[in-house]
């Protein structure tokens, strides 16, 4: 009984709180609500005050100097208003719209800006019309979002506008795009056109390194079947690494000026296939850990790009905290790019051998591992892959031993750079973690190193 008091009791309370959150969500979006609606900005405000107060000032004391002012001011401010509320009522229906760059990349600069299109309205004179998009960017996919709001002026005569656009590092973009209707003076700003909410992943900086040359021996072996229809188109093909000597059609090789493989009259092809292990296992929140991860996709994507541009025939088994993906082609692997600058940490997880992929004797192959100084149980698993090779790319934070006998120098994130870029860091992300490198043994081991700076 007591069991089942404490658990209608704990039920009550989430009700309570999950009541008080939708109570303060549309609280606050009633406030915001009234806030656009509200066509004074806060200059245009003051100015309206002072002049009112100016105008019964001098009619209490018959200053006739004071009441031409005053009253011209006032109606200076009555005619904007009057031609600003007109021609934002006409535009209502305007569909605005922004359209960022894809793939959108963090540290782009003014190369690639996005897009706004559709403001097909002519803004009367001494007003302008203005395009802001503001919402919240999660950084790798936190939970703990920042806020971003940009701003651009569209020229007269044009329906559409550039606005550059650019973020720190990988992660999320949830916002939403409206225009609004603003004189030279800043008295007034109306609201036009329609809202556009948008979520957009935004991909890691690239990174360069060494070029890195796997050998097709070390993938598994995969035979997959084609069609009976097919056999005909595969039957010879191109020379790639792995294939058999003997395999080889010396005498079409030696018509076509290239090496010709004879394909299998059983429809069956080797394809070697890469074990690739992305470990985004951590209980660290900081922006710290976070940039380790960030730096962890770009040594990711990277690899997956520069094998592919070797040698097309590798399939990729790529998997994560959150799910598998198998990349064939390139298309494969630009939808796996997209879904990779949303993944964020999870915390870590008890892998047993049997948890562990490639334990079994049937597994054969290289290991590729992908992972961070965040990462506690990377040891174990390492321990628990000891049958097969491994090679392992290990983000550090910098240490001053570890940047004197690293051979890539360290990647720094400037926290100053979220301020440039119209980013408010949250509060909660600039705490102080105490990541510590780890001492990690493995087969092969490429470190590499970013950390974080003011």
């Amino acid at each position: 009984m007591a069991s089942v008091s404490a658990e209608k009791h704990t039920v009550f309370e989430e009700k309570r709180m999950s009541g008080h959150a939708d109570y303060w969500q549309s609280f606050r979006a009633f406030l915001r609500d009234k806030r656009e609606r509200f066509f004074f900005t806060p200059a245009g405000a003051a100015f309206f005050i002072f002049a009112l107060i100016i105008l019964i000032r001098s009619l209490f004391n018959r200053n006739s100097y004071e009441i031409v002012l005053s009253c011209a001011a006032l109606l200076l401010l009555l005619f904007a208003g009057i031609i600003g509320f007109w021609k934002s009522r006409k535009a209502v229906t305007m569909e605005g719209a922004w359209k960022p760059p894809f793939p959108m990349t963090a540290q782009t600069g003014s190369e690639y800006e996005t897009l706004i299109t559709g403001l097909d309205i002519s803004a009367p004179i001494f007003f302008r019309l203005h395009y802001i998009i503001q919402g919240n960017f999660f950084p790798c996919g936190s939970k703990n979002g920042c806020y971003v709001y940009a701003e651009t002026s569209v020229p007269r005569g044009k329906t559409s506008a550039q606005m550059p656009l650019d973020f720190a590092m990988s992660g999320i973009f949830r916002a939403e795009g409206h225009c609004r209707l603003r004189d030279i003076f800043g008295f007034f700003s109306f609201k036009c056109g329609q809202v556009q909410h948008r979520a957009v992943n935004v991909r890691c900086a690239p990174c360069f390194g060494k070029k890195i040359h796997i050998n097709a021996q070390s993938g598994a072996e995969d035979r997959r079947n084609k069609s009976s229809t097919d056999v005909e188109r595969y039957y010879m093909r191109e020379y790639a690494p792995g294939d058999r000597l003997r395999d080889i059609n010396w005498k079409s090789s030696d018509k076509l000026d290239t090496l010709i493989t004879r394909i299998s009259t059983d429809n069956q092809e080797k394809i070697s296939k890469l074990e690739i292990y992305f470990r985004n296992f951590s209980a660290w929140k900081s922006l710290e850990g976070l940039w380790l991860l960030d730096r962890a996709k770009a040594r990711l994507s990277y690899f997956l790009r520069s094998i592919k541009e070797q040698n097309s025939s590798f399939v990729f088994d790529v998997r994560a905290a959150q799910g598998n993906w198998e990349i064939e082609d390139d298309e494969d692997l630009d939808l796996f790019l997209e879904e990779l600058a949303a993944l964020s940490f999870l915390p870590p997880v008890n892998e047993t051998v049997q948890t562990v992929s490639g334990s079994g004797a049937e597994k054969k192959g290289d290991i590729y591992v992908f992972s961070t100084a965040c990462d506690s149980g990377l040891q174990s698993y390492l321990l628990a892959c000891n049958h097969r090779p491994v090679t392992l790319f290990l983000l550090q934070p910098p240490e001053k031993s570890a940047e004197q006998s690293a051979k890539t120098e360290p990647e720094f994130l400037r926290i100053g750079d979220f301020n440039s870029k119209g980013c408010i860091l949250s509060p909660r992300l600039l705490k102080r973690g105490n990541i510590k490198p780890l001492a990690i043994r493995a087969n092969k081991i490429d470190m590499y190193y970013a950390g974080i700076k003011l």
